[in-house]
């Protein structure tokens, strides 16, 4: 086996292993997914807090679909509203709630605190968390920016 694909592998395991943890946590602690809380992030970081639904597809890697999917439970339990564009009509938006900003900075204390369980000293030094985040970028990874660079 390469050394390429080997190291593949891992990281997919690695991928599989950390979204169970941050699965478990959110959805037990506040009843979404890493998905649902990725999605909800990305709304936040957005102007306004909203963001058109193609455009939250694109920097989400899904498909409009997909999104429309994602997005439907999450306006059923009032965390996000879809709102029009008020000069075209066929644009659809998808916009945090007041509830769902308050609940996002609930599932960001808790997302923060399985990131530094994970990452933990003397496991992980800073140095070596500040390395892995510029390789990850190297492979298309963004952080929380939605940039391909590490935030500082």
């Amino acid at each position: 086996m390469s050394d390429a694909l080997d190291v593949s592998l891992r990281l997919v395991r690695a991928q599989t292993a950390l979204v169970k943890r941050f699965d478990a946590t959110l959805s037990g602690l506040h009843g979404v997914s890493l998905a649902d809380f990725t999605m909800l992030l990305r709304l936040r970081q957005a102007p306004g807090d909203r963001m058109r639904r193609v455009d939250l597809a694109e920097a989400l890697g899904l498909t409009a679909s997909g999104v429309t999917r994602g997005l439907a439970p999450l306006e059923r339990i009032g965390l996000v509203t879809r709102e029009t564009d008020a000069r075209d009509g066929r644009v659809a938006y998808a916009a945090l709630t007041d509830t769902g900003r308050a609940r996002l900075t609930d599932m960001l204390a808790s997302a923060e605190q399985i990131a530094a369980e994970v990452f933990t000293a003397p496991l992980w030094s800073k140095e070596d968390v500040g390395r892995l985040s510029t390789l990850l970028t190297r492979l298309g990874g963004t952080g929380l920016s939605g940039q391909g660079t590490p935030p500082p």
